[in-house]
């Protein structure tokens, strides 16, 4: 099981009403990227990160390990923003002349890349705190009630599924390899690479093919059946969204949406 997916169950806010979170996580996001300032960037990832680490109870090395993954594209991605590339002067921090050419770091270039980080890392935590505290079984109800189309949730469920047997599959063959010294050196890991991708292609479809026949096995008739709980709504829960998406329209308003 991802870890992602054993939180999603486990964490303290999965009894909640599923449609809270969502709505958390819509307003909040539309926020962050509408009021596009550095104070509602940084508001929206201690706030949904304070609800992941302190009402989910989802351990805080867990959640920063999975920021640090985007975070690290973030950071290459950014630098091409950061950078400027001219054949005059421009009003350089720092620069490096290559002939007749000047690359370097200016300040609206820098400005730009901080809030572009920081836009883009507000987003993906609001998506971290609906994949840490809501399971998939709950988002399908989700979308149902927005009235997505049964083909795409079937879609998704599917390749959600497909995914977990790609990666049991995957690290199946990859034990067998290492026990026989697949991995000693650089030469046999790509050999033993390519191997595993071919093996991984093949069982990965007979196993799919197995899925679908447990699924006509099943009466499947082109539509998945999920038991849905009954939840309720919580006034309190509502005001703590309210509150918390207050909070971040006012950091806006104080920094003048600069």
């Amino acid at each position: 099981m991802l870890q992602i997916d054993y939180y999603a169950y486990s964490n303290k806010l999965s009894g909640t009403h599923p449609g809270e979170k969502f709505l958390f996580f819509a307003i909040t996001v539309t926020l962050c990227l509408a009021l596009s300032t550095p104070a509602t960037s940084l508001a929206v990832m201690i706030l949904t990160g304070s609800a992941v680490i302190l009402l989910a109870r989802v351990p805080w090395q867990v959640y920063l390990k999975l920021m640090l993954i985007p975070g690290s594209f973030l950071v290459v991605g950014v630098l091409t923003i950061a950078f400027t590339f001219t054949r005059g002067e421009g009003d350089f921090v720092w620069a490096v002349q290559l002939g007749s050419f000047t690359t370097g770091v200016t300040t609206e270039g820098m400005v730009s890349a901080v809030r572009m980080f920081l836009r883009s890392l507000g987003a993906v935590s609001c998506l971290y705190f609906l994949a840490l505290t809501t399971p998939v079984t709950q988002m399908v109800g989700i979308l149902r009630l927005l009235r997505v189309p049964s083909l795409m949730i079937e879609l998704m469920v599917l390749i959600y599924r497909f995914i977990f047997i790609l990666l049991e599959t995957a690290g199946r063959i990859y034990t067998a390899q290492s026990s026989r010294l697949g991995y000693r050196n650089i030469r046999t890991g790509f050999q033993s690479f390519s191997r595993l991708l071919l093996s991984l292609f093949v069982k990965s479809y007979r196993q799919s093919q197995d899925v679908y026949d447990a699924l006509l096995s099943r009466c499947y008739n082109g539509r998945l059946n999920f038991v849905e709980a009954e939840y309720r709504w919580s006034w309190g829960n509502l005001a703590l969204i309210a509150a918390a998406e207050s909070v971040i329209t006012a950091c806006w308003l104080i920094t003048g949406g600069i």
